[in-house]
């Protein structure tokens, strides 16, 4: 796991804690960035290349520099500024010395206008600190009150390492009931005392007090007035700058593994990104070094072609276009290795050479639930929990498989379809009639299922009914029938038609799959969170664009959860979709093109078509999605003996978050084949199980395993039930 840390002194606040001074503490195995009494570390296994730092002094030009430095020989002042760009940013050189020089008035929204995922740290004198979260919510910021003025990181479990926080019970509740719904999450985080920022803020940090503010409103980047041709023309232009750059920049790998690996196991949007990366070559590779000196560009203006990263000559004709020089003498592609299973149909077109197919095989040890059968404490230790805790077997395997930088097609269902919540914003635009052909699809779809009864008449009643009720609810009265919902427990099952399912997600907040195994205190706990909540003033947005925009926080929190669970040494995996840009382009798409039936794929399609690939059947991507529901049930029953021995004496149970029997008698039920399942079971399941392995892996861990000279603390990794 790779992080940052550091943290903002300033005087002493009446009634803090006493803590260790911050000149006696220091994160283990870490690169000093900054150094002086606030500090900046670089903790983990990162690349010299994802560390970028510029400095901007007074009557002196920009100062650019790459990988670890050693001390700033010149101490920096109060009209000194300071930026730190860690992870994959494609801005050059010249772009972050004058996105430095911009922010001096104060603004940083175009700081995370660069392509990649990295994350941002910007110093203004002595004194004021400021870190930008991206969009999507896979690159978070936390923050703690310490040593009298704030510590911050990439991570919250360094952060709850460093005061000694106890686990927050009520968090993981709400985790549990509502996953979705920042009424009953908060800024908070499974670790008491450490606060998250929010996607789209920037943490502000004067005089060690923290401030949050947004710099990019939800509603900014959607100029509904372009029309559908705009903002397809900038996804496709936002996606193309995003796969192009982590292809370009692509170092060469250990030997036996490939320098590039695409993902074909999710359908149309890893197949795009894959079709991307194989119509993009491969800059000469250079063998990394383990300790590299720093690379300095000095003044503002860009490296020279022997600054040590190999150059191509452009043509200018085509913005992104590409022309190798006359003299150089043609070489055959560098292949991609293009991952897929046995049991799925991988939809990329098939004349595409480059793509070096590796077919894995599906076993026992792949399935679901696999690592129970083993030791459960011995997998690796996330940040959060998270229900890919259960399928890190399967997903491991794919990127080992994989290349040494790995694209996957995570977040596009999250970032291009229409969440069935965005119904209702048609109704409150008085677009009513445009709800047809999203209603007409359902019904269709259930009349092939249910009978014609189901599919012409209840499917679009109910779904209309549905729309308008959402359009018409006030948000404090559907956050009061939420927590009633919770407290007699009627949450969905995700069982019924497709008709019936979109109904029940038409609502400002929607209990989890986990809710119904929560026990009465948990349950009663959560509803608290959301009548209170009920008193805050409502968004700003319409009902659909939020439960979009926090479904895709959860899933980008997942997305998180799978690298820290599965990345191999030395790999990055990437997620073109949950770049700040590729973001920022899908929200221009309007309401009524996302909810068309067959969106997604034709989204995909015309953002191929725009970069050239006019060759794809006319079926593509329209393939059956893969069934899910099998292998996790027979994952459950080839683990049940590691399920029971794992719910003897769970730690949800102790404390006091699970109903044990109702937990026990549905593990028995799911591991049964013959036995009908809801399908929400499954993914409620899934999160009870996840939540009780790393609870015993975060039990098992040693304290200060993350820094040096921390004192030894005297509470339990797990506290009794406190529930706020």
């Amino acid at each position: 796991m790779r992080w940052l840390t550091g943290w903002c002194t300033g005087a002493p606040r009446p009634g803090a804690p006493a803590h260790q001074p911050p000149g006696a503490v220091a994160p283990i195995a870490a690169r000093p960035l900054w150094s002086g009494p606030d500090p900046l570390w670089a903790v983990g296994d990162w690349r010299p290349e994802e560390i970028r730092l510029v400095t901007l002094r007074p009557g002196a030009p920009a100062v650019v520099t790459t990988g670890p430095t050693g001390p700033d020989p010149v101490e920096a002042g109060p009209a000194v500024l300071r930026l730190a760009v860690l992870g994959h940013c494609g801005a050059t050189d010249a772009e972050l010395a004058a996105g430095l020089a911009a922010a001096r008035g104060g603004a940083v929204r175009h700081l995370t206008a660069w392509p990649g995922g990295y994350t941002v740290v910007l110093r203004s004198g002595t004194r004021s600190t400021v870190l930008l979260t991206d969009l999507a919510g896979a690159r978070p910021v936390f923050h703690t009150p310490w040593g009298g003025g704030t510590a911050y990181a990439t991570a919250a479990l360094p952060l709850a390492d460093l005061i000694g926080a106890p686990l927050d019970t009520g968090h993981l509740a709400a985790r549990l009931a509502c996953p979705e719904a920042p009424e009953a999450l908060g800024t908070g985080t499974p670790y008491l005392g450490v606060q998250r920022v929010p996607p789209g803020h920037a943490l502000g940090l004067r005089d060690g007090r923290p401030y949050l503010s947004g710099y990019d409103e939800p509603g900014a980047g959607g100029a509904r007035g372009r029309g559908e041709a705009a903002a397809v023309r900038e996804l496709t232009r936002a996606l193309l700058e995003s796969v192009r750059f982590r292809v370009r920049s692509s170092p060469a790998g250990p030997p036996g593994r490939a320098r590039l690996g695409v993902d074909l196991s999710y359908g149309p949007a890893s197949a795009t990104v894959a079709l991307l990366a194989a119509a993009v070559p491969l800059a000469a590779g250079v063998p990394r070094q383990p300790g590299p000196p720093p690379a300095e560009s000095g003044p503002a203006a860009p490296p020279g072609p022997d600054a040590g990263r190999p150059t191509v000559v452009r043509t200018g004709a085509v913005k992104g276009s590409w022309a190798r020089a006359a003299g150089r003498p043609r070489t055959a592609p560098e292949p991609v290795a293009a991952i897929t299973s046995g049991d799925t149909a991988a939809p990329a077109a098939p004349d595409v050479p480059r793509l070096r197919h590796i077919v894995l095989a599906t076993g026992p040890d792949t399935l679901p639930y696999a690592d129970l059968r083993a030791d459960p404490t011995a997998g690796r230790l996330t940040d959060e929990p998270g229900p890919e805790l259960v399928a890190a077997a399967w997903a491991g395997a794919r990127f080992e498989a994989g290349g040494t930088e790995h694209l996957t097609g995570h977040g596009a269902r999250h970032v291009l379809d229409g969440h069935p919540a965005r119904l209702a914003d048609l109704v409150r635009a008085g677009r009513a009639r445009e709800l047809l052909s999203p209603v007409a699809a359902l019904a269709g779809a259930d009349r092939a299922a249910a009978g014609v009864l189901a599919g012409a008449l209840r499917t679009p009643l109910t779904v209309l009914r549905a729309a308008h009720r959402l359009a018409r609810s006030r948000y404090a009265d559907a956050l009061d029938d939420t927590a009633v919902k919770l407290t007699l427990r009627r949450s969905p099952d995700g069982g019924g038609t497709a008709g019936t399912r979109s109904a029940d997600d038409l609502a400002w907040v929607v209990p989890g799959p986990a809710a119904r195994w929560l026990s009465d205190e948990a349950l009663s706990a959560v509803a608290l969170r959301l009548r209170l909540a009920a008193r805050e003033p409502a968004p700003g947005e319409h009902p659909g664009a939020y439960r979009a925009r926090h479904a895709l926080h959860r899933h980008a929190r997942g997305f998180r959860t799978l690298v820290h669970a599965t990345e191999q040494p030395g790999q990055r995996l990437h997620a073109p979709f949950l770049d700040n840009q590729v973001v920022r382009a899908a929200r221009l798409l309007p309401d009524d093109v996302r909810l068309q039936p067959g969106a997604r794929h034709a989204l995909l399609r015309s953002v191929l078509a725009g970069t050239g690939r006019t060759d794809l059947p006319p079926d593509w991507g329209r393939g059956p999605r893969p069934d899910r529901a099998a292998p996790a049930r027979a994952g459950l029953r080839l683990a049940a003996d590691g399920l029971a021995e794992l719910f003897d004496a769970p730690l949800l149970a102790e404390a006091g978050l699970i109903d044990l029997p109702a937990v026990r008698a549905a593990l028995t039920r799911a591991a049964d084949q013959a036995a009908p399942l809801p399908p929400a079971t499954l993914a409620g399941l899934a999160d009870l199980v996840a939540t009780e392995l790393w609870l015993r892996r975060i039990r098992a861990r040693r304290h200060g395993a993350c820094w040096t000279g921390l004192p030894r603390p005297t509470h339990p990794a797990l506290t009794p039930t406190r529930f706020p």
